[in-house]
């Protein structure tokens, strides 16, 4: 097995546990990508400090009236943009809260658009032109930890005084330099030399779980371990809200059922009639007033 250089990434050398996978039978191949797999949650358990304070400071920036940008290319781009597209209806926010930019646009999100991460200066004008500024909060997600256009979009957000992120799997490189914060789980080479898609890839994921959970259970967008901000756009949806309602409110099937029809299908509105006892003019506007925030609202109307 040669040995690379410094300057060829983790993520690009070859996996010398791999090495015959080619001539391995079916069963081995898969054997070996669940060995290589089960390595991935110690890589991130080792950076969980970071990712926490990670979260700690991304709450400050929302709360203080900014947004969550996640930005990347190829399949950390498309990371992004998932993890980003599940917050509005998990929790019920806006779809601008938490956004995602990935290079070559949302095209390069069910097709390979390689080229465009070449380019340093794109990052920085992408995050420009959707109105990125100094009170969000940027994380930049690049496996390798140099891709030009992510390295080039955190410089330019570190610059402009953002809170900058840097999700890699590779210690010591530009974009881990680059930011504020580093999250960098050492999942070693790939089983595959070089596709990050893989050990790399699951890695990211994790990491982004835990920063959109966290971050939108610290805001107050879980009650317990509840989606209590659910979005009942269909039928399992609107099963699970009345769940919900029966658990939190203590009322039956029948009664949760009444509440989430006398609020329109919007079950945190649904939870502030009920819990408050106020009628549902009063409880949208605490509502709007707390920031969608249930037990905030609740409050509100209790104070006065």
């Amino acid at each position: 097995m040669p040995t690379f250089p410094e300057s060829i990434p983790l993520t690009e050398q070859e996996n010398p546990r791999t090495a015959n996978l080619s001539s391995s039978s079916t069963l081995d191949i898969v054997r070996l990508m669940n060995e290589e797999d089960a390595r991935i949650a110690e890589a991130v358990r080792q950076v969980l400090p970071q990712v926490a304070h990670a979260v700690d400071q991304i709450v400050q920036r929302i709360e203080a009236g900014g947004h969550l940008f996640y930005l990347g290319t190829g399949t950390s781009g498309r990371l992004g943009v998932l993890d980003a597209s599940e917050c509005p209806p998990t929790f019920g926010v806006s779809a601008d809260l938490v956004q995602a930019i990935i290079a070559g646009g949302y095209d390069a999100c069910y097709r390979a658009v390689e080229a465009s991460e070449d380019d340093a200066a794109a990052g920085a004008r992408d995050l420009e032109q959707r109105g990125f500024g100094n009170a969000d909060a940027l994380v930049g997600i690049a496996a390798s930890g140099r891709t030009p256009y992510t390295v080039g979009a955190v410089e330019y957000a570190r610059q402009l005084g953002a809170l900058t992120v840097a999700i890699t799997c590779v210690p010591d490189s530009a974009i881990a330099r680059a930011a504020e914060i580093s999250i960098i789980p050492v999942v070693g080479p790939e089983v595959i030399a070089g596709s990050t898609r893989l050990k790399a890839g699951t890695a990211q994921k994790l990491v982004l779980n835990m920063l959109s959970t966290a971050t939108m259970i610290k805001l107050g967008y879980v009650t317990g371990n509840r989606m209590t901000n659910v979005q009942t756009r269909n039928i399992k949806l609107h099963a699970r809200a009345i769940r919900i309602l029966q658990t939190e409110a203590g009322l039956d099937e029948q009664q949760a059922e009444t509440a989430l029809d006398a609020a329109e299908g919007k079950l945190p509105l649904a939870l502030v009639m009920t819990l408050s006892g106020r009628e549902k003019t009063a409880a949208a506007a605490a509502l709007v007033e707390s920031q969608g925030v249930i037990a905030r609202a609740i409050e509100l109307l209790r104070t006065r």
